[in-house]
């Protein structure tokens, strides 16, 4: 079973893109509910900064 890691949008902006962190394999990558998917990364952290960057800008 995949393991996820879900990534609270900022506190100060409303909850426009839900984001999440989503395991293939050997790999992580990021997903947000408006349709956007980051790259398959190997370490769970930067995904996690992928994810916090889309939901920045």
């Amino acid at each position: 079973m995949a393991q996820q890691d879900r990534i609270p949008p900022p506190p100060s902006e409303p909850p426009a893109h839900l984001t999440q962190t989503v395991e293939q394999g050997r790999f992580c990558l990021a997903r947000c509910s408006c349709g956007w998917r980051g790259p398959a990364r190997r370490a769970r952290s930067q995904a996690r900064a992928d994810a916090e960057g889309h939901t920045r800008g």
